[in-house]
């Protein structure tokens, strides 16, 4: 099979539905779509109902403690403030605290909500804040639901973020600022383009992409080696949202459960004296490392880079790497709708390079997969 960048499409005839009988029936998709149609209400959040947004079931909060709103230096204080007074009740007011963010994000003493201008939709349950790649297929829902402002609010938001917070955020909480998740941003531009075909606010959205493109793609998250990007966590040390709130039933976080398993279960998928120092029974910091950017990649603590993927900082993987070549054909087209065709060649060829980088490092000839 010679190199190649694509495959044939498979075929997803639904062999887990092989019988009829598991086939769902009209009534039912109906009822299906009509929930996830009035879940949209349920799942949103807007500064109108900011208390809400604010409340993190990953941190436990004592009885009468502030609930925390961060804003960015570039943000004016006061007129924040004069904001959520306008739009909340006196007593509502008062059960929030705005900060300023410290200039660096290990001055964080206590974490909380990172502000956002526009109304977004949450995963739901114990995850409330806007997502990272969460937020791409929750868009998709959007559009396809008919909710084009929402979907719209979405990647402002994300803009927003990266003009303020640097990049786009795994999610808006303080603990996530070190860290981004899967970029679909262009794909969401996109998305909400194809339908507004409103140039001035594609035109908008440049910097943004530029900015977070280069995110992906200089160090440390670029491999200098390769050309190729990696998934890499800008902090150091513990998980906060691990320790607050990823507990068993026995009181032992991730962390303990790790440990047990690297002091009695053979690891062979790497050296595990990377990640945990076997004398004293510790975690080393290149684990940490792991951990947390493993969370950036979107597969958590699952098996695909070795154990609770701790290895992954060494690894460029197809997955990222094939979503920044989309990120660059995106762009492309984005400035060739714009009437900039030297743009658009300008930034094909950086899909064509990246292209050729994947077929170079990440082909498999004996396995004939990337």
């Amino acid at each position: 099979m010679p190199k190649t960048f694509g495959f044939e499409k498979p075929d997803f005839r639904p062999y887990y539905f092989a019988q009829e009988k598991h086939l769902l029936s009209p009534q039912q998709i109906h009822d299906l779509r009509n929930y996830i149609k009035n879940s949209w209400t349920t799942l949103s959040r807007s500064n109108q109902d900011i208390l809400t947004s604010a409340a993190d079931p990953k941190f436990k909060r004592s009885s009468g403690q502030s609930l925390l709103i961060y804003i960015s230096p570039q943000e004016n204080q006061d007129q924040i403030s004069q904001k959520f007074q306008k739009i909340l009740s006196p007593q509502d007011f008062n059960k929030l605290e705005i900060r300023l963010l410290p200039e660096k994000t290990t001055q964080i003493q206590e974490h909380g909500l990172l502000y956002l201008p526009y109304p977004y939709v949450v995963p739901g349950g114990r995850f409330n804040e806007m997502y990272g790649w969460d937020s791409y297929f929750i868009q998709v829902g959007l559009l396809r639901d008919g909710k084009l402002e929402l979907a719209k609010n979405m990647v402002d938001n994300f803009s927003y973020q990266i003009k303020h917070y640097d990049t786009l955020l795994n999610a808006n909480r303080t603990y996530y600022l070190t860290r981004s998740q899967p970029p679909f941003f262009t794909q969401m531009v996109l998305g909400v383009f194809k339908q507004t075909e409103d140039k001035k606010w594609l035109a908008s959205q440049l910097d943004s992409i530029t900015k977070y493109y280069h995110y992906w793609t200089s160090a440390p998250k670029l491999n200098q080696e390769t050309g190729l990007s990696r998934y890499y966590d800008l902090g150091k040390g513990i998980a906060p949202e691990v320790i607050s709130s990823e507990r068993d039933e026995k009181g032992k976080t991730h962390y303990d459960r790790i440990k047990e398993y690297y002091h009695t279960q053979e690891v062979t998928a790497y050296d595990v004296s990377q990640y945990y120092h076997q004398p004293s029974q510790q975690l080393t910091p290149l684990f940490y490392q792991g951990d947390r950017s493993m969370r950036e990649s979107g597969f958590d603590p699952s098996n695909r880079f070795g154990p609770f993927n701790a290895d992954i900082i060494h690894y460029t993987p197809v997955c990222l790497n094939v979503l920044l070549y989309q990120m660059e054909q995106d762009t492309a087209e984005i400035y060739q709708i714009l009437g900039d065709n030297q743009q658009s060649q300008k930034w094909r060829k950086l899909a064509q390079k990246r292209r050729q980088l994947i077929n170079r490092f990440l082909w498999d000839e004996e396995a004939g997969l990337l």
